[in-house]
């Protein structure tokens, strides 16, 4: 259950039902987890909602890749906030637990360091200190210290602040005490330094912006509160694979009365009066709304979706000089045997940290080296893969294409190293085993999820990118236009995205003041 009220109301008891043709339209551009929390929660507030999406089915970043009898999530894999979820269900009068089953994983996930150790992640207080006084006997006090000022900047930065809009600047002036005294002006990597001084554990502690398109020695060190609420809510799995969120979601939309079109290209949004009034879809059909909500990348949005005679805030060139997340090269691949002993989710850290961050986010360098997340499903549901298979993706960080690099001329070479790695440290025997096999590279996330720059997060979550500066869920150009997703506030990750949807109930009239 949420531990808050939620922020939008149900039009009515039943939580749904068909809104009416007369109830004023919505249309929501993206089927992503953003796009599709809030055609829910609009839909529970009596809005006529059409979701649409280019793909073929519900997610986004979070698609479903099918092939060889294996199951691959394209994408988000962790769930650290379920509440997040569950009260979707209920503002539709449903429990999720019918239609998704939610599995919470313990270790969360397991570290390798350069030198072989590992640290293995978990919410088991004693374990976790116990691991700490293994690696660094004198940074156990400072690892209490680090969580307790973590729990201090969740219960600001994301239970207080993650649902409110930024529509003015007086609303980030108002902020302003709050990130003076959370030191918000230090970076991720500072602010953890400052608590730990093996190297290890400053990098084990202090990576979590990654996950989230950010560079850990540059993102604010408000993204410190990963680490409790990791503690606080656990990590999850979706049983059936992440795609089962989004597939309910859809269910949900349609269960309301309200549409979802698939294999439907936003070509323009149309703008009349300064208001948005409908989109354009690629073959010229034109879909009339009394407000349209964007899940596209946000610079997308702007650059491509909005003529530049509307546009006085978010212009080319604006965006142009704006600060991008990094991209991600993913291997995903099924084996024809099991390896029991790796656990769901494990990070293999490289030789290098700062250079290697460096490389990829300041001089837009493909390095030789890298550090990698390996996803193994198939360690909590079987089911993902043919019977004594397992199913994975290995994810590295590399540069967005400012860098120049031609995937389509370095792929293979690059997933050669990438399983050489792998080999030596967790799966051995490898390749001899791999019976299915699929590449993304950067080029998919400006081609096929039309990313600006292939970033695989939208614009980098640097502090002058966050909040106010980042842009409003309540579009500053465009009247009756809404952002939602990676690109808004309050950013990405699931918890992120999730929450811009619920910024709506702030910004959006209710339905009856539209009729």
């Amino acid at each position: 259950m949420s531990p808050s009220p939620s922020p939008l109301r149900r039009a009515d008891g039943a939580g749904g039902g068909d809104p009416g043709a007369h109830a004023p339209h919505a249309v929501v551009i993206g089927a992503g987890f953003g796009g599709l929390a809030a055609a829910i929660r609009l839909g529970a507030r009596g809005y006529r909602v059409t979701v649409v999406d280019r793909l073929d089915a519900p997610g986004g970043r979070a698609y479903v890749f099918r092939q060889d009898g294996f199951t691959f999530d394209a994408g988000p894999t962790i769930v650290t906030a379920p509440y997040l979820f569950e009260e979707l269900w209920e503002l539709c009068g449903k429990r999720m637990a019918d239609d998704v089953e939610l599995r919470a994983l313990s270790p969360f996930y397991k570290i390798r360091f350069p030198d072989g150790e590992w640290l293995t992640c978990s919410d088991d207080a004693e374990d976790m200190q116990a691991q700490i006084r293994r690696l660094s006997p004198g940074d156990v006090g400072g690892y209490e210290r680090y969580l307790e000022e973590s729990r201090d900047i969740f219960h600001t930065g994301f239970m207080k602040l993650a649902h409110v809009p930024f529509n003015t600047l007086w609303d980030m002036a108002k902020l302003l005490p709050n990130l003076i005294r959370l030191r918000a002006d230090r970076s991720v990597h500072a602010h953890v330094s400052k608590h730990f001084r093996d190297e290890r554990l400053r990098i084990g502690m202090g990576f979590h912006p990654l996950f989230l398109g950010g560079n850990p020695l540059r993102a604010t060190s408000i993204y410190s509160l990963v680490a409790y609420l990791e503690r606080k809510w656990g990590v999850h799995f979706a049983m059936g694979g992440t795609g089962k969120l989004a597939e309910g979601m859809a269910g949900l939309i349609e269960g309301q009365g309200n549409t979802v079109r698939y294999k439907a290209e936003v070509e323009q949004i149309l703008v009349k009066d300064g208001a948005a009034v409908g989109v354009r879809l690629r073959g010229g059909e034109v879909i009339d709304a009394d407000i349209v909500v964007s899940n596209a990348d946000s610079a997308f949005t702007y650059k491509r979706l909005i003529a530049p005679e509307h546009r006085k805030r978010w212009t080319d060139r604006k965006l142009d000089k704006a600060r991008y997340s990094m991209s991600l090269f993913v291997w995903y691949f099924g084996t024809n045997r099991r390896y029991e002993d790796v656990p769901h989710h494990t990070i293999l850290l490289g030789p290098r940290y700062q250079g290697l961050l460096k490389d990829i986010f300041d001089r837009h360098k493909l390095a030789d080296d890298f550090s990698l997340y390996l996803h193994r499903p198939t360690a909590t549901d079987p089911s993902l893969a043919p019977d004594g298979c397992d199913a994975f993706y290995v994810l590295s960080p590399v540069p967005h294409l400012d860098s120049g690099d031609d995937w389509e001329t370095i792929a293979e070479s690059y997933r050669k190293k990438v399983a050489a790695v792998l080999e030596k440290t967790v799966l051995p025997g490898l390749e001899q085993h791999v019976v299915s096999s699929r590449l993304v590279t950067p080029t998919h996330f400006r081609d096929h999820l039309l990313s600006v720059k292939g970033a695989a997060f939208g614009l980098e979550p640097t502090l002058f990118q966050s909040a106010w500066f980042r842009p409003h869920n309540k579009s500053e150009d465009v009247k009756r236009l809404y952002l939602v997703g990676a690109g808004t506030h309050p950013g990405a990750g699931m918890p992120g995205v999730l929450s811009s949807a619920r910024v709506l109930e702030e910004v959006v009239p209710d339905a009856k003041a539209l009729v």
